[in-house]
């Protein structure tokens, strides 16, 4: 939708599929609904996006108005009013203050192309430290710096109040690439051209099946950027700078980081 920001609708618009309807994840958002409730009380859908596997809806159940939240089949969150509409016009307004996300929130998702591009799908980071406000024991906030580092000294910079307006999506010793992949390196793009092209890799997944080949996006790389996101997590719950043994998956010589590892599962579920 180009960048829109609002979008108006109308009875009877259905079907619409998501590249034409304004992006709603992860930001703040309002909707404002106007409807008239016939005599006998309103039952029914006023707006919804998705389905069964996720997605979100407004409604009117037995005159009440309420909110459904479905997150990919697991776990629904719905809210309703304490008031039932009486008969005749209503306006409905139902309002949602993203508060920029946790650690955890598509974490994975961005870590994970930093992950590929630094070279390190085969290995994690062998010391944590984290600088945020003191965390819950069972959940993670907000923070202010986030280092972890491998070992050959690279780093991947987490910086949760986006402190460094101007700070470089990758620096090394030769330069850094800058918003706009902007750069100081000389003749980079000469020096770009030169580089061999990666392996091919297969991209389609039903293809990867029935061949029995390594999907691009698998389970080994996959794990390694889940690991990115839970060695922050852990830091910021302890409080302290952490030591990992990339090999291991395991923290050296912290009883209390290594309990984060394997948590006990609800019943009835088990490994």
């Amino acid at each position: 939708m180009a960048g829109r920001t609002s979008l108006t609708l109308s009875e009877g618009m259905t079907g619409m599929l998501e590249n034409v309807f304004i992006n709603v994840k992860n930001r703040s958002k309002t909707i404002t609904a106007e409807i008239e409730v016939p005599q006998n009380g309103a039952n029914g859908t006023i707006i919804v996006q998705g389905g069964r596997f996720g997605g979100w809806s407004l409604y009117v159940k037995d005159g009440v108005p309420g909110y459904d939240y479905n997150f990919l089949g697991l776990m629904r969150s719905s809210i309703t009013s304490t008031k039932r509409l009486a008969p005749g016009k209503s306006t409905i307004r139902y309002e949602f203050a993203y508060d920029g996300g946790g650690l955890g929130d598509m974490g994975q998702h961005y870590l994970d192309p930093v992950q590929y591009l630094l070279g390190k799908d085969n290995e994690s980071p062998i010391e944590i430290e984290a600088d945020a406000p003191k965390q819950d024991l069972d959940a993670v906030g907000t923070w202010r710096v986030i280092r972890l580092k491998y070992k050959d000294g690279c780093e991947i910079v987490l910086d949760g109040e986006n402190r460094d307006k101007q700070a470089a999506f990758m620096q090394g010793p030769q330069g850094k690439i800058t918003k706009g992949l902007q750069s100081d390196i000389p003749d980079l793009e000469k020096k770009l051209a030169e580089l061999k092209d990666p392996d091919p890799q297969i991209t389609d997944f039903v293809e990867a099946v029935k061949t029995r080949k390594k999907f691009a996006l698998n389970e080994l790389n996959g794990h390694r950027s889940c690991t990115l996101v839970n060695l922050a997590k852990t830091a910021l719950q302890t409080g302290r700078v952490l030591r990992f043994d990339s090999k291991k998956q395991r923290f050296i010589d912290d009883k209390d980081a290594n309990r984060y590892i394997n948590q006990p599962m609800r019943g009835p579920w088990k490994v």
